[in-house]
């Protein structure tokens, strides 16, 4: 299987190199507090046949992934939620079983290959939590140098994963922006060095695609009709859209599902500029409970925007007050404690629902555990004294 980078603004194709993020060409018109610009694509020529193994559809053969047991997740069936909404073709998605709690797991998994195969060994990368620790954990598995840059408002319990996992951590007194600006300053002052932060490394997007491809085979080789995702920077819900888009491309799938993203309403710049004719205008600090969404510049933005638009996909808020009810409802009715942004999704789903078929085929993605932000979780629950 031949394959090579294509530019999802310009369409100019490179070879894969551990130097190329994002396309020279396209990056150098970024602006200041706008998302990324020339998110580079992997793409396949050659036959892929129906009974697929994941890496089949990946940039990296087998040999150079670590050993620790990312992906194959299960896809519940809820009962008591499909007796809720009469939809009996109702699953989840449970990324939460990761090993380390979190879907950022799949992006962390090919990022730590890629680096096996070009013999790099250490890796830098911001994050409000998930992904740092996710790329920590995954790290160690493989004998890699992980370098984070995390805000001090994140939750304790994803700081110390990732310094139990052990990572070199840097806390930075700011928001996830600020993070991933010291995370890149580091990259630039420290040659050999790879950056893993989210949509500039094409590997993240290219590991997340790895749940859709799952999720085909699981539902028999079959395409949902609908995926709801929680987005944040959009990284994810790119991811999810990119391995439909590879199934249909190697003639699996004759149609995309419709996915819908759903952010809070507190941190909703994708959900703006989907309604905005794809513009982001000037950034609005994000202030969700939701910490793995909560964005002010959606690295992935211009990229999931496009492939929402090609693709008639929705994107969708619902309130803080609304995820934490989601949370409650996941963990009481369904047996499933997510974090607050992982519940987004069924939040989302909620608002949803009245408008999809009682027949369909619906997909909620849960991507992190409720363990990871307890402090959030108990704002859905009365503590007895």
């Amino acid at each position: 299987m031949k394959t090579q980078y294509v530019c999802s603004e310009c369409g100019k194709t490179f070879e894969i190199t551990p130097d190329l993020m994002v396309c020279p060409v396209c990056s150098a018109l970024q602006e200041p507090d706008k998302p990324l610009r020339g998110i580079l694509e992997v793409r396949f020529k050659g036959q892929i046949s129906r009974d697929f193994e994941i890496t089949d559809f990946l940039p990296v053969e087998r040999e150079f992934f670590p050993p620790i047991p990312v992906g194959n997740t299960p896809l519940w069936q809820p009962e008591k939620l499909r007796n809720k909404f009469g939809m009996k073709n109702l699953y989840i998605k449970d990324d939460a079983v990761n090993p380390t709690g979190s879907f950022k797991d799949r992006a962390s998994y090919l990022v730590a290959a890629f680096a096996q195969k070009h013999n790099i060994r250490d890796i830098v990368l911001a994050s409000t939590g998930n992904a740092g620790s996710s790329m920590a954990g995954v790290g160690a598995a493989a004998g890699l140098n992980i370098i984070l840059f995390l805000p001090k408002a994140a939750p304790v319990a994803k700081m110390v994963q990732s310094l139990q996992y052990g990572a070199t951590v840097h806390r930075v007194d700011g928001n996830y922006d600020l993070a991933c600006q010291k995370a890149m300053e580091y990259v630039k002052s420290h040659p050999g060095v790879m950056s893993r932060s989210t949509a500039y490394n094409p590997m993240t997007l290219e590991g997340k695609k790895t749940v859709s491809l799952e999720i085909f085979q699981q539902l028999a080789y079959q395409q949902p009709d609908y995926v709801f995702v929680s987005a944040g920077d959009g990284c994810i819900v790119g991811g999810v859209l990119k391995g439909f888009q590879d199934l249909q491309d190697a003639g699996l799938i004759k149609k995309m599902p419709t996915v819908y993203a759903v952010q809070s309403d507190n941190s909703s710049a994708i959900y703006r500029a989907v309604n905005n004719n794809g513009e982001f205008t000037v950034p609005v600090s994000a202030t969700t409970i939701a910490d793995s969404i909560s964005v002010d510049v959606p690295a992935n933005g211009y990229y999931v925007v496009k492939k929402l638009k090609q693709h008639q996909g929705k994107c969708i808020t619902v309130t803080d007050d609304q995820i934490v009810e989601a949370q409650k409802e996941l963990s009481s009715t369904a047996g499933l404690f997510a974090e607050p942004a992982a519940a987004t999704s069924y939040a989302g789903f909620k608002k949803a629902s009245s408008e999809l078929p009682k027949d369909a085929s619906v997909v909620l993605l849960v991507t992190g555990s409720g363990l990871k932000d307890v402090n959030t979780a108990m704002k859905g629950i009365v503590v007895p004294d």
